[in-house]
């Protein structure tokens, strides 16, 4: 698929000089800190080095301190709670988080997983009439809730105190709780808006902890279980969450609770025998707990019970979690299956569909495909034909799916354009969830494709690779690259950098790797007219510019600078996004 180089261009040349002087680095990686929107030495202070001090103050939040009272007050009446979230990763380790901390002083506590397919997203009747059955008064819900006006007047009615503590965006009116934390809510005055769902969970919990007099270390023991969170979730990597993401990474670095320690063993990462400082055989980094954590605890939710997810997060047992953990990465295997199959089909539909390849968006439906996976099918829909994506099915009478979005296209309000042809929907600017009645399917395709053709450009259509800065080859060595490792953790709103080099030639030693028909590129670049190099480079998927880069055609690359770990030996290694010919 084509792609458009986009170079951001850094305006304030003066910060860049300024900074680096202050700094004594390379400007190249200067301006990379000027687009961050950090030009002076402190900024650049606290970038580098994130402080719990610097976490805001979690009465700030509107009706944070209605939420603790309420809480203190069941404990002293001892009165039974239920902790009730979400069954994504974002609510099972929000879950993990508070039921866990609560315990610890509470003892008259459980905690619920809604059934993906019997009950759906969010609070549930279901939900609440377990709660009081099993005799709680009061329900903690965690990464849902912000719209469950009805659901929340029915626990009411049924004699259940509802705390909602939510990071979704709230419709007009919000649910009449007991309290309503959301920093997204019009009137909230906390500072920062991006908190993940264990997030707010962990903000209260920080409050909690005030109000007793407790430790902080109490409530910083669970930063592992924020960091999964707010990697999985794709929530902004920035202020706060930039914080609490670094120490959440540092504690699964240097000390894991058991569950993220089987999950990582599942994936490949083994426990360092050299007795280093580092727990397991290499750091443990952002994108593994998106590619690695994250799906496996998703995928009891998707298959059969997230329970077992929380279960698995808060176990001290190695012998349980182990056991736990054998289960789940099975039920992962399985969920790979699915998709996989389902993106087939899917891409099969869409090819005998002759109008597809004129519109701005994809819909694609087949009723039995399995709930459970159709996120993760859009996302895959999206790398193939990259436009704004709704994958559907049948479930319970209704027709419900998971929409994915592309750069610069707000999912969520095409959404709420048409909400009159959905029953529920909810979520953020790229990834949301629907429902909708099956005759209301013809017409809603119809309004989604008019939404989208109304606000998409051309150039929108073809996927952007923004360029942080042009380097040179004699640019990247160990120290750039030492520097650029300390602006970790990298995520939305601080991406890993993307660079571009012009003119580059391969060495002559070009090859082509992988397996089951993979079709990956490796190799050593130099430019002919500098110093610096060979690097070597990997470029994943890219085998079909073999040919033209066997004769020695000069290419422009852009790509991440990262670390090849091999045999006990590590390398810096030019990880390839792109490829363009001259």
């Amino acid at each position: 698929m084509e792609k458009r180089w986009v170079l951001k261009k850094t305006t304030d040349i003066e910060a860049v000089k300024q900074l680096s002087s202050a700094l004594n680095i390379n400007e190249r990686l200067t301006a990379l800190l000027v687009q961050r929107g950090v030009k002076t030495f402190d900024e650049a202070k606290r970038f580098f080095r994130p402080s719990l001090k610097h976490l805001h103050d979690p009465f700030l939040m509107k009706d944070m301190d209605v939420a603790v009272e309420r809480i203190m007050k069941a404990h002293e009446k001892g009165e039974k709670i239920m902790v009730y979230g979400d069954y994504d990763v974002d609510g099972t380790t929000a879950v993990a988080l508070v039921y866990s901390f609560i315990r610890r002083f509470h003892k008259k506590i459980e905690f619920y997983i809604p059934d993906r397919y019997k009950e759906g997203y969010g609070i549930s009747y279901t939900g609440i009439d377990f709660a009081r059955k099993q005799g709680a008064t009061l329900l903690i819900a965690l990464d849902c809730g912000i719209k469950a006006i009805e659901k929340v007047k029915y626990a009411k009615e049924k004699g259940l105190d509802v705390i909602i503590c939510d990071h979704h965006r709230p419709g007009d009116t919000v649910p009449e709780a007991a309290a309503v934390l959301d920093p997204k809510q019009p009137d909230c005055p906390y500072p920062y808006k991006d908190l993940s769902g264990c997030g707010v969970g962990f903000k209260l919990t920080q409050a909690i902890a005030q109000k007793r007099g407790d430790s902080e270390n109490t409530v910083f023991a669970a930063l592992d279980l924020v960091a999964v969170s707010i990697a999985a979730d794709i929530v902004p990597i920035t202020g706060e969450n930039r914080v609490l993401a670094y120490y959440g990474l540092k504690k699964i670095n240097e000390k894991p609770r058991a569950g993220l320690e089987v999950l990582l063993n599942s994936a490949g990462v083994e426990r360092n025998e050299n007795k280093g400082t580092l727990y397991f055989d290499r750091e443990i980094s952002v994108n593994d707990l998106v590619f690695l954590v994250g799906p496996r605890i998703n995928a009891a939710g998707r298959i059969e019970d997230a329970t077992d997810s929380v279960r698995l997060l808060i176990s001290r047992d190695d012998d349980y979690a182990k056991k736990l953990g054998k289960q789940i990465n099975e039920l992962n295997l399985t969920r790979r299956d699915l998709d996989t199959g389902i993106t087939s089909e899917a891409i099969e539909i869409l090819k005998k569909d002759k109008d597809h390849e004129n519109k701005k968006t994809t819909v694609v439906f087949k009723q039995d495909w399995h709930k459970g996976v159709i996120g993760i099918v859009a996302s895959r829909l999206i790398e193939v034909y990259y436009r704004p994506t709704i994958v559907l099915t049948r479930s319970d009478g209704l027709i419900t799916g998971s929409a994915r979005s592309i750069k610069n296209f707000d999912i969520y309000d095409a959404l709420d354009s048409i909400s009159h042809l959905l029953e529920h929907f909810g979520g953020h600017t790229y990834a949301a969830g629907l429902a909708l009645k099956p005759e209301n399917l013809d017409v809603f395709i119809d309004e989604f494709e008019k939404y989208a053709s109304e606000r998409l450009t051309d150039d929108m259509m073809i996927p952007e690779i923004e360029i942080d800065e042009e380097l040179y080859i004699s640019d990247i060595n160990s120290k750039f690259f030492r520097i650029l490792k300390q602006f970790a953790p990298f995520g939305p709103g601080n991406m890993s950098p993307f660079f571009q080099t012009r003119n580059v030639i391969d060495t002559g030693y070009v090859k082509i790797v992988g397996k089951n028909g993979s079709k990956h590129l490796k190799f050593s670049v130099v430019h002919p007219d500098h110093n610096g190099g060979p690097l070597p480079a990997i470029a994943f998927n890219q085998g079909h510019h073999f040919e033209n880069m066997k004769t020695g055609r000069p290419f422009s690359i852009c790509y991440h600078i990262d670390e090849n770990f091999w045999q006990g030996h590590t390398t810096l290694q030019l990880r390839i996004k792109d490829i363009k010919f001259d």
